[in-house]
């Protein structure tokens, strides 16, 4: 494959300074045998820039426009319909002065506008990874600006996709350097960064359990005030019903629910905004007073412990606000900005105003005030809307977890699922369907289990705060470390973003014998699997790089008299891009014979959301020219979906003639250049003397038939037949292994496997043309 000449030299200039000559001459190919500490398919691997997916500079403001429009059905939701039971849920017991309410807006109207708007319209969505979000892609973000990763594709043979840019020294580089250096240095930091991560991503899907349960029930509930006739068991199973419907259609896509949901979503809003304007100005304009934190303070002072309880209840405000940042993937920051900003806050403002004037005239219906507050024409109308908004609040988190999965599974960090990209005019809109039949069940269970708002809003908000204050962590480390942002105004963030989301987490943690358990469970199984699947990928990882072949002990294999060649085309897989895996060493022994070309291929993911489809194959000859041997490595961002338009074969073999034709050209060109070289260009090159005497005596007509000879005997190894070659690997704890080793590795780990998708079903392998190689990995 063609490589960007300037990308190549500089990435190996940085760490092999010594043989910058050979790698001048070299241009477009890198020997696999000449950097034995450092693999240079390795080095070129990472310096691959990720796509920017939605750069709004490019993309039309009509694009723009419509995924803004989307985006209100598929983002707000949840957001949108806390209205629902935000007072209900602080005014657990009654209200114990009028100006409570008046303190109560007040922290509502603060908190929406300091974390949503402020914090993750402004300040969170700077930090999307190539145009994703979530707590995955701010870790990777990190990951590429400092060595602190424990997955495979981050070891030190790895360059940095994007070093730090050379600066004048300055205070602000001066304090990056150090914490990266901090970073790096620690092993705690890097566990704990990763743990981080991980219960991040399963308080987000926590979010997803609990956002369709406590919308759906409060929505449903308010058929009471219509007739008595409805009891609480019927409205438990109405809102199950309703549920499996929901979570039937997302097979659909992103791109047709968005759509779909979008004009509901849309009027949902202008109902709630209107009413509220309607109630603010017929009950109690003076509520305009709670703009004055003054208000806060005294809420305070009057109820002491109670007022702190009740933060509980006002967090609720801003649920489904981590929506903002994970779903950022299926749209653009500037389509979420502007829908944000001219319908959302708006509409919510609004509405909380207009309850909060309802509610200074009428304090005894604080437990119903939403339907309560509604004007008796309007009450059937904003039901149904009601419930539709309701179904519609789900879909923020569950789009949220499908997109954080994917990213999570790139990474190693989460089991093989079966990823469905969904829209073929947007990319990042995925469906997982393993995902989405396991989030309906929880689904219904915490339906059944709870049967009511007020458990289920315990639980909610420490999901809600959780993710929150984990977004904020590392959102001070990229301040630092990346954006090199002025010490005084990370200082300020800290100070009163951080301060705020602190307060409330101490409020939500005080109901945890209250429901509040059920996300911390709900994370703890998460967390478990997580662990569990990256541990085991890791330590697989480091036992196939201690045991991979060497490059003498392959051409001794390849060359050896006892192996019969026969024709045809053997494609090798493996993660491992360090070497050959030493599956093919077990295979050779057990099958004595090899196809007339050999690919090793090896799956590399890179922290970073997409890489471009013309970078993804970096190829180099393994072997001289006869054998026909190469090693491909295939690099995927953690946003890329495989597989998803053409066979994952047919784009390989295409890429290999390419790179023959580029690679005849190369040797040519750079032999007939440089006769000062004595005949050898590279001690990496296997008979390169001989080689580089045949090649002098190559004219332009020769070198054509060069090229057609080598892609000649690649179409009859397709045409003979492909066999795609895959490790079945028996993963079993080493001897003298602990016992929570072992239960790792044999129970755990294995359970999951045999109860997961394999390899071959992410490339979508014909099974008979697939051979699985068995061998044990003693862990």
């Amino acid at each position: 494959m063609e490589m960007s000449d300037g990308i190549a030299e500089d990435k190996i200039e940085q760490s092999q300074e010594e043989e910058v000559p050979h790698q001048q001459l070299k241009g477009k190919k890198l020997s696999c045998h000449k950097l034995r500490r450092h693999d240079s398919l390795d080095i070129e691997s990472s310096s691959v820039r990720g796509l920017h997916g939605h750069d709004s500079k490019t993309m039309a403001w009509k694009v723009i426009l419509h995924l803004a429009f989307q985006s209100i059905g598929i983002v707000y939701g949840d957001i949108g319909t806390s209205p629902l039971y935000v007072f209900d849920s602080t005014f657990t017991k009654r209200i114990n002065h009028n100006d409570d309410i008046l303190g109560v807006l007040s922290m509502i109207f603060y908190t929406l506008t300091l974390i949503p708007l402020l914090k993750y319209v402004f300040v969170v969505l700077r930090a999307n990874d190539n145009g994703d979000g979530g707590t995955f892609a701010l870790y990777s973000l990190i990951c590429r600006y400092s060595k602190v990763g424990l997955i495979p594709s981050e070891q030190a043979e790895d360059q940095e996709v994007s070093n730090f840019k050379l600066e004048l020294p300055n205070n602000n580089l001066k304090r990056a350097s150090w914490l990266k250096s901090k970073l790096e240095n620690s092993q705690f930091a890097k566990f704990f960064l990763l743990f981080a991560t991980m219960l991040g991503t399963s308080m987000v899907i926590g979010d997803g359990v609990l956002t369709p349960c406590i919308s759906v029930l409060s929505a449903v509930g308010g058929i009471k005030r219509a007739t008595s006739a409805v009891t609480n068991d019927m409205i438990v199973w109405i809102s199950v019903a309703i549920l499996i419907c929901l979570f039937s259609i997302q097979r659909f896509g992103t791109d047709k629910v968005g759509y779909t949901f979008a004009p509901i979503v849309c009027l949902w809003f202008a109902f709630i905004g209107g009413i509220g304007i309607f109630n603010f100005i017929k009950f109690d304009p003076t509520v305009v007073k709670a703009l004055n934190p003054q208000y806060i303070i005294q809420y305070f002072q009057r109820n002491k412990k109670e007022a702190w309880v009740s933060l509980g209840g006002i967090v609720l405000a801003i649920t489904g606000t981590e929506a903002l940042f994970a779903d950022v993937g299926h749209f653009t920051v500037r389509s979420i900005q502007i829908s944000m900003c001219s319908v959302t806050y708006p509409a919510l403002i609004f509405a909380y105003t207009g309850q909060a004037a309802f509610l200074r005239k009428h304090n005894d219906v604080v437990g119903d005030t939403f339907y309560k507050s509604i004007p008796g024409p309007l009450y059937w109308p904003m039901f149904g809307i009601a419930v539709l908004a309701a179904i519609i609040a789900s879909q923020a988190m569950i789009s949220g977890s499908f997109s954080i999965i994917q990213q999570s599974l790139s990474l190693g960090c989460f089991p093989r699922v079966k990823i469905v990209h969904t829209s073929t005019k947007y990319e990042g809109q995925v469906y997982i369907p393993e995902i989405n039949y396991l989030l309906m069940l929880a689904c219904v269970a915490v339906t059944l289990g709870f049967r009511s708002t007020k458990s289920i809003g315990n639980a909610y908000g420490i999901a809600v705060v959780f993710v929150m204050t984990l977004t904020s962590s590392f959102l001070v480390i990229i301040m630092i470390m990346i954006w090199k942002t002025h010490i005084l105004l990370i200082i300020s963030y800290v100070l009163v973003i951080g301060t705020v989301e602190l307060v409330y987490l101490s409020s939500v943690l005080y109901k945890f014998d209250r429901g509040g358990y059920l996300p911390l469970a709900f994370a703890a199984v998460l967390i478990t699997i997580m662990y569990v699947w990256n541990d085991v990928y890791r330590r697989k990882y480091y036992y196939e790089l201690d045991h991979k072949i060497s490059p003498d002990k392959l051409k001794e294999v390849i060359t050896g008299t006892n192996i019969n060649q026969m024709p045809g085309l053997a494609i090798f897989y493996s993660e491992l891009v360090q070497g050959i895996p030493p599956i093919f060493k077990h295979y050779v022994s057990n099958v004595p014979a090899l196809h007339s070309v050999l690919i090793f291929v090896s799956i590399k993911s890179l922290p970073i959301s997409k890489v471009p489809a013309e970078e993804r194959f970096l190829f180099c000859r393994v072997e001289t020219r006869e054998h026909n041997v190469f090693r491909c490595i295939v690099r995927y961002g953690y946003s890329d979906v495989r597989n998803e338009h053409e066979p994952f074969e047919k784009i390989l073999i295409e890429m290999l003639k390419k790179f023959i034709a580029d690679d005849v050209f190369w040797l040519s060109q750079n032999v007939l250049n440089n006769d000062e070289n004595g005949g050898e260009l590279d001690d990496g090159v296997v008979d390169g003397e001989n080689e580089n005497k045949d090649v002098k005596q190559v004219d332009e007509e020769k070198r054509r038939e060069t090229i057609e000879k080598e892609i000649e005997a690649v179409d009859k190894a397709w045409c003979a037949g492909v066999v795609h070659l895959f490790g079945e690997n028996e993963v079993i704890a080493g001897q003298g292994a602990g016992i929570g080793r072992r239960i790792l590795i044999d129970y755990a780990y294995n359970f999951l496997k045999r109860n997961l998708r394999q390899s071959d079903k992410v490339f979508n392998i014909p099974h008979k043309r697939m051979l699985k190689v068995g061998m044990t990995y003693e862990l």
